[in-house]
């Protein structure tokens, strides 16, 4: 799995942060997994506003996410691409991880990766955060969007 080797990231004080959690609606049980895990790591992290924010797809999270950058602290993207029989797989998770992450860049709001991107649905299940998964990255999105909100804040108070 490729949860091995993961840094152990101590718990968050979320309190007055503001996320935005933006999320596809293809492949409902596994998004219904990771939409799951994410609310929980907002709640454990006591995120003090939380906006949700459904898209048809994994194609439309990047510019659902650069709408989402006004007015939050961070945004958590999740989405699931099952490769199939046709390039499809390819030029969409291409195109989403490439969107995201000129996102983050560009508007330094950090963006919580959680695409899945799997060969089969059962890897997809294995990280969705379900009874029974392995892996939960909805939660993981979350808690890095937040740590780096915090490790952000940390360089902008060392320089103040």
């Amino acid at each position: 799995m490729s949860g091995e080797g993961a840094p152990r990231i101590e718990p968050i004080d979320g309190k007055g942060l503001r996320v935005a959690v933006v999320a596809a609606s293809w492949h409902q049980r596994v998004m219904d997994g990771l939409l799951t895990g994410a609310h929980r790591a907002l709640r454990e992290a006591e995120v003090g506003e939380v906006t949700e924010l459904r898209v048809p797809g994994s194609w439309e999270l990047p510019v659902a996410a650069r709408a989402a950058t006004s007015g939050h602290d961070a945004v958590v993207a999740l989405g699931v691409v099952i490769r199939g029989g046709t390039p499809h797989f390819e030029y969409v998770c291409q195109g989403v991880t490439q969107g995201l992450a000129q996102l983050a860049v560009d508007s330094g709001v950090p963006v919580g990766f959680g695409l899945l991107t799997c060969d089969t649905e059962q890897q997809a299940l294995d990280r969705a955060g379900l009874p029974g998964s392995q892996e939960d990255k909805g939660h993981e999105a979350v808690t890095a969007a937040l740590s780096t909100v915090v490790a952000l804040r940390g360089l902008t108070g060392a320089r103040g």
